[in-house]
């Protein structure tokens, strides 16, 4: 495949390579899902249908989890600051600027 060069540094292959990575695809799932949990959900996140009302609560889901496993980690290696190291310090550098 030929290159072409637009002028800007990107070459023709490198948006194509660019659109390759970040393009979402979107899946079409069949679920057998008990009403009561369809109405539960659309009626808490407000969606605009079932679909819409899926995706809040499957993301809200899944940063509850990432929070969950991040939480996790840190309690397994707590984060440990300088010797030296004062809040107070860095909030007076900030108000100064």
């Amino acid at each position: 495949m030929p290159r072409v060069d637009f002028g800007i540094g990107i070459s023709y292959i490198s948006i194509r390579y660019y659109y390759r990575i970040y393009k979402t695809y979107n899946m079409k799932v069949t679920a057998l899902i008990p009403d009561e949990i369809i109405s539960d959900v659309r009626k808490y996140t407000d969606g605009k249908n079932i679909t819409d009302s899926l995706i809040k609560a499957l993301n809200d889901w899944l940063y509850a989890k990432r929070i969950e496993n991040l939480n996790e980690k840190l309690s397994q290696n707590p984060i440990q600051f300088q010797d030296g190291f004062s809040a107070e310090d860095i909030r007076n550098m900030n108000n100064r600027q």
